[in-house]
């Protein structure tokens, strides 16, 4: 069998694995269900980097947000974020953590889902500065 001409490459997959990640993860949230049960219930198999992502971040969502709290500036809170901004966040800190994308490219895609899924027009641009400081920590 040969490659499909027109699948999208590698990056564009992992973008929208990700976007499916963030999906997941904010319906678990607004069903207060567990993520393992959103993930056990989908109809179309998911990809094994969403999956990954999923677990991952739900496994260690309180030390991810040990680590976001940590990097807040003063006035800033957990509670003051937007859900999906929260979300984004937590992926993004994952990924860092987890050393297997470039920096660059973990904040460059946090800030995509920001701009396009974030709470405000700002989404982006705070997601961004929040996970600079957490780079510049984990080195």
């Amino acid at each position: 069998m040969t490659e499909d001409p027109f699948a999208p490459g590698p990056a564009v997959q992992r973008r929208e694995a990700r976007e499916r990640a963030i999906e997941l993860l904010y319906e678990a949230e607004l069903r207060a269900a567990p993520a393992s049960e959103i993930l056990e219930n989908q109809v179309v198999e998911l990809d094994s980097f969403v999956v990954d992502l999923v677990v991952g971040v739900t496994n260690n969502v309180e030390q991810l947000d040990a680590e976001i709290d940590s990097l807040l500036k003063q006035g800033w809170s957990l509670d003051r974020l937007g859900m999906l901004d929260l979300w984004i966040l937590r992926l993004g800190v994952h990924e860092l953590l987890g050393n297997e994308v470039p920096v660059a490219v973990v904040i460059n895609e946090a800030v995509e889902l920001g701009n396009r899924f974030g709470a405000t027009e700002e989404s982006g641009r705070f997601i961004n500065g929040v996970l600079g400081a957490a780079a510049r920590r984990f080195q």
